[in-house]
């Protein structure tokens, strides 16, 4: 087990500034320690060792994230994610040795700030639904816990095929009307709900790749990937951070046909786990998922600003991950 840092003696309040390229390695190891000392791994800095959380959301966004300052060094970190009228933050971590001393609660406020700039109607989170004290946190930024979220995995097997394709395989004169399909399809699901910054985030990163279902002359389905290491997907996993079909007559037959194209996907990239996050709320989605042989590997809940349902209805066929 690594040695934990020295305690920094606080003079004065942590700082808030813009995250810079030069502060990732020090923001994504303080992102592992502190998740790993919450939940009491041996080695804190091995979680998600190979996942990555930190770089791949700042090169989606810099003007979303945002480091915490103490004695010229730094301690915590937070990351805003926009997707139109929904936006939602984290990972939010402090350095362990300097909890309860104010600096998340200084993290949130540029974040809000952030969110307004943006224009972000309905915004979020996903915490651990156990902990009294980061929903008391969020709470006093007018969040609150509605249904609890599983992010769920099933081994990849094979399955029956579906016609897939991906946003990569767009010739370059097509991709505009590519993403104003995927445009088209997500405000259907929810009005102004926009994941376009995901898709072109995997593409120029080359994260995974964004699965598209076509049918009946549009577009019907879309899911954004993140697939193996030095991703947020991590060893042997493809995951669906955001995957959702068009509100239709054969809306939970294309969800089934969605899935099965990410299953796809993970053998055509040799992953043996498929990985998908569903809030409970999107009850026919998460009971598609058990049938499709998904089973929940961890448990939270998501809080909501303003105290409503969003896109959690029981009809629609969504799956993302707030965390």
């Amino acid at each position: 087990m690594s040695a934990q840092p020295e305690i920094l003696r606080v003079s004065e309040p942590a700082t808030v500034r813009p995250l810079q390229q030069n502060d990732l390695p020090h923001a994504d190891r303080i992102f592992r320690v502190a998740f790993g000392t919450f939940l009491g791994l041996p080695d804190p800095t091995q979680f998600c060792a190979s996942a990555d959380y930190v770089r791949t959301r700042w090169l989606a966004d810099p003007e979303g994230a945002f480091g915490a300052e103490l004695n010229g060094a730094i301690v915590g970190s937070n990351f805003a994610t926009n997707w139109g009228s929904i936006g939602f933050f984290g990972p939010l971590t402090v350095r362990p040795d300097l909890w309860d001393r104010g600096i998340a609660q200084r993290l949130l406020t540029p974040v809000m700030d952030t969110f307004s700039r943006w224009g972000t109607k309905h915004t979020g989170l996903f915490t651990f639904a156990q902990s009294s004290k980061h929903v008391g946190l969020y709470q006093k930024f007018g969040f609150w816990p509605r249904f609890l979220t599983a992010i769920m995995s099933k081994p990849v097997v094979q399955t029956a095929e579906v016609g897939w394709s991906t946003f990569s395989e767009l010739p370059a004169d097509g991709r505009e009307d590519g993403l104003k399909a995927c445009k088209l399809l997500t405000n259907a699901v929810h009005e102004g709900l926009d994941v376009n910054r995901e898709i072109l985030a995997v593409d120029r990163q080359k994260l995974g790749e964004t699965v598209l279902l076509w049918g009946e002359g549009e577009l019907m389905g879309l899911a954004v990937c993140h697939c193996g290491p030095s991703t947020e997907a991590g060893n042997d996993r493809c995951y669906v951070k955001f995957g959702a079909v068009r509100p239709a007559k054969k809306a939970a037959e294309n969800f089934e046909q969605l899935l099965r194209a990410c299953e796809g996907l993970a053998r055509q990239r040799n992953l043996p786990k498929l990985v998908a996050g569903v809030n409970m709320g999107r009850h026919r989605a998460y009971r598609k998922m058990l049938a499709a042989g998904f089973r929940t590997e961890l448990q939270g809940v998501t809080m909501h600003r303003p105290n409503e349902v969003g896109y959690d209805r029981p009809t629609a066929y969504l799956t993302d991950d707030w965390r």
